[in-house]
């Protein structure tokens, strides 16, 4: 719930939400001790990031075609191959990264571990990937022969696929995953009120006529507005169950990707819907405007429904779920 509120607020939340989300849950569960004692309680103040290492150059959305490798030394692991698209690293203390400890590549979901990778640690190179708009969030991550001890291992050895599997359920159904552009709509709330709706078309359209400004909002713009909150319950009501399961330690894989499919087609929704409601241009420029806010949703918007799994890998596993394919 509280991150549910920041996220609402429009909250600078981004370097700690994978560590609230889902790192911190997998360390409380499948941790070591040490991990448990040293991590956790920097996670829970706020003060260590992570990033999470899945993704790998080449293999597009197929998870399973993983090929970094971990190998056994006498005093941990070496870890050597690359990441792509990790959010934040950059920013991280931690990665959770999966790799492969063992079995043959052929096995795909076989021989899999995943490990807590610090990434101060030598042999460890991060390179920014710069969006569309020059923005740095995404990076490339190479591991040479990086070091890592036993006591980090999440899990067992050979676990790795059932980890990451149950954890993507975290990442999929929670609230991040339909509220990215809802300050946004908020701020177009405000804007569509009697008070605000006057004001934004004066200083956009320079109108002295207060009854012309109102004219411009209808009862087609307030189905609109409603259609768009009816649907943001909705998805908060799925959110919130798929947690309970969560809770009582089931792996609602199909429901967290129908979630996910959903909310982010939501977000995605929001900013082109708006095109039939303001009479103004989603453009940059001043930081705090509507408009502005309005061009940064719409230059972030194609990445939301690509993040965290694409709609056709999810709506490939919600058919396996239903029995359709």
């Amino acid at each position: 719930m509280v991150v549910e509120e920041l996220l609402a607020a429009g909250a600078p939340v981004g370097a700690h939400w994978v560590a609230d989300r889902q790192s911190g849950y997998q360390i409380l569960r499948h941790g070591s001790e040490r991990a448990r004692s040293t991590i956790l309680p920097r996670i829970a103040a706020g003060t260590c990031f992570f990033g999470i290492g899945m993704s790998e150059p080449d293999s597009g959305s197929d998870l399973a075609a993983v090929r970094s490798r971990a190998r056994k030394t006498e005093d941990g692991w070496r870890i050597s191959g690359s990441k792509v698209w990790t959010s934040g690293a950059h920013h991280a203390h931690y990665l959770i990264a999966l790799v492969r400890t063992g079995g043959a590549e052929a096995q795909r979901h076989g021989g899999l571990t995943q490990f807590i990778i610090d990434t101060t640690q030598p042999g460890i190179d991060i390179r920014p990937i710069h969006n569309l708009y020059g923005g740095h969030d995404f990076n490339q991550i190479s591991f040479d022969d990086c070091w890592v001890p036993d006591d980090m291992m999440i899990g067992q050895e050979g676990s790795g696929w059932d980890m990451v599997t149950g954890e993507l359920a975290f990442e999929r159904s929670g609230p991040d995953r339909f509220l990215t552009s809802f300050p946004l709509l908020r701020q177009v709330l405000g804007a569509l009120t009697q008070d605000g709706s006057t004001r934004v078309l004066h200083e956009h359209l320079g109108h002295a006529d207060h009854d012309q400004a109102e004219r411009a909002f209808d009862h087609q713009e307030a189905a609109a507005i409603g259609r768009l909150l009816s649907h943001l319950m909705a998805l908060r009501s799925m959110s919130t169950s798929i947690a309970g399961m969560l809770e009582q330690g089931a792996q609602p894989v199909v429901e967290a990707a129908l979630v996910k499919d959903l909310g982010t087609a939501f977000e995605r929704e929001v900013p082109e819907r708006l095109r039939s409601l303001l009479p103004m241009e989603a453009m940059l420029g001043d930081e705090h405007g509507l408009s502005h806010h309005w061009g940064m949703t719409m230059l972030q918007s194609p990445s939301f429904t690509l993040r965290g799994g694409t709609r056709e890998i999810l709506r490939g596993m919600i058919a396996r779920g239903l029995g359709l394919r």
